[in-house]
């Protein structure tokens, strides 16, 4: 299969620091990609060059046979807006805005008038067991609660490539597993493919595949065709 998204020789520095060296990635269409690596090994750094959050020192990431590390920042932020979605570790929700204020945000972003906009939003509170929390603020829900409404932002406007940041980094084992079934869910049911970054091999369980991240290089882990074990191959 041709890939969606895909890193290729991706180095990145901050400073005198390395944080990716020659990195290489890629992610087919409707796959669920778990990254995962110990702190500082350049995980969540790989994930946002490939959603186009940071620009790589040298290398290339390709989204949809297009390069995209060489657009301005008004094309990445474009393709962000339009054609991701994003979870992070602690929700990020909007504190002035309700519930289902937050999740059409980026519906209102692009353009989508207001009533249609919450209209869309409204069903994910029943998809994701949150009714009657339509008009709550993010204060007044629990974590695992704002973390499904960061969830529903992030699916709303149906994106081709769900980005998630330590999305049950906040939460305890069984409210992050709750999170996990619900995403793998609802990005299978709308042909999302997702990218997520983990340092729990429970959360990373959820994946169809996975991919190490150690010094800034990737080592992709594909199931065995045979044993349905883990195969290395090296993609740096």
């Amino acid at each position: 299969m041709t890939a969606l998204i895909e890193a290729r020789g991706v180095s990145l520095a901050f400073g005198e620091t390395p944080a990716l060296r020659g990195a290489s990635l890629s992610v087919d269409a409707g796959e669920v990609l778990a990254i995962m690596g110990p702190s500082g090994s350049g995980k969540s750094t790989l994930l946002h060059c490939l959603a186009g959050i940071l620009t790589p020192d040298s290398g290339e990431v390709h989204f949809d046979g297009q390069r995209i590390d060489d657009l301005n920042e008004a094309g990445r932020s474009a393709l962000r807006r339009d054609r991701f979605g994003f979870v992070f570790q602690f929700g990020q929700l909007v504190p002035e805005l309700t519930a289902e204020e937050n999740v059409a945000l980026p519906l209102l972003l692009s353009g989508t008038k207001r009533a249609a906009a919450l209209a869309e939003a409204r069903p994910w509170f029943a998809r994701l067991g949150l009714d009657g929390m339509e008009q709550r603020r993010s204060g007044e829900l629990s974590g695992g609660q704002a973390q499904r409404v960061a969830l529903a932002r992030g699916l709303v406007a149906r994106p081709r490539v769900l980005f998630a940041d330590e999305p049950t980094g906040a939460l305890d084992s069984l409210t992050g597993e709750q999170v996990m079934e619900l995403m793998v869910a609802s990005a299978r049911e709308q042909g999302t493919t997702v990218i997520l970054v983990t340092h729990e091999p429970r959360v990373a369980s959820y994946a169809d595949r996975q991919a190490m991240v150690r010094d800034g290089r990737a080592t992709e882990l594909a199931p065995a065709p045979s044993a349905g074990g883990a195969a290395e191959r090296i993609a740096s």
